[in-house]
């Protein structure tokens, strides 16, 4: 255990209120995730890397060093780096990290006020409807999405909105369809519970719409959501940002 300036708290160490501690946890056995990141951009203020499937965005469970964030401080020599928005271990493409903590509250507000337009492709079985209708279709969603049991699955429950996507089916090719997602918040899973509202869950979905048991060394059916694309202002030079991942759903279409 350790003070936030890096110092080492021993048994002698006296009591200082209200003083930051830092804890760093040890697992025994961390499973490797067989998959490479990729720094796709970076500048002064902030780096955007693409996160391969089934590698945390942080330290969490049974990984510590084998997250996103721990690699690209390995790669860098940034330890100020900070994410500033996640994706779930499952889902793979493009994270934003805050490099700069004096420019890092004008990138956390690109999501929190909603000025930054996240893509994603997914891949879903389609009945046979869907099939012969004509593309592209698209919905608009809206509904509340508030915890569930487990405490790490969510739900769509009655109530007032809290959730805004909008889905549309691009093609199709064996009852299998590529959807482009745009989510206009942020919600836990909020992506994968559309998709299981429209009855398309998305291929290889651990949790929904029936929740699988875990196995953290078996890589061979990653979830088929990837993090397309990221564009937005850039709050402090007023350019256009566009990135685009350079990974590929696992199915050719």
């Amino acid at each position: 255990m350790f003070w936030y300036q890096g110092e080492p708290i021993t048994e002698q160490t006296p009591f200082l209120p209200s003083r930051r501690l830092c804890y760093y946890r040890e697992v025994a056995v961390e499973p490797k995730i067989p998959f490479a990141h990729r720094i796709v951009y970076q500048d002064e203020h902030i780096l955007i890397a693409d996160k391969p499937h089934f590698l945390p965005v942080t330290p969490g469970g049974d990984f510590v060093n084998e997250c996103l964030l721990q690699r690209l401080k390995n790669d860098t020599g940034l330890t100020a780096l900070v994410p500033v928005h996640r994706l779930d271990r499952d889902t793979a493409g493009l994270v934003l990290f805050s490099k700069n903590a004096e420019s890092r509250a004008a990138y956390y507000q690109l999501f929190s006020q909603g000025q930054i337009v996240k893509t994603y492709q997914a891949l879903a079985r389609v009945d046979n409807d869907m099939a012969a209708s004509p593309l592209p279709m698209q919905w608009q969603l809206s509904n509340r999405i508030e915890k569930a049991e487990p405490r790490f699955l969510n739900a769509i429950v009655a109530g007032e909105p809290n959730a805004y996507s909008t889905i549309a089916l691009l093609h199709v090719r064996k009852g299998i369809g590529l959807f482009r997602l745009t989510p206009h918040t942020g919600k836990t899973h909020q992506l994968r519970l559309h998709m299981q509202s429209l009855g398309c869950p998305i291929l290889h979905d651990a949790y929904y719409p029936e929740l699988k048991p875990k196995n953290s060394s078996d890589f061979s059916q990653p979830l088929q959501l990837l993090a397309a694309a990221l564009s937005f202002t850039d709050p402090l030079s007023g350019a256009v940002q566009q990135f685009h991942s350079a990974l590929q759903l696992q199915m050719a279409l």
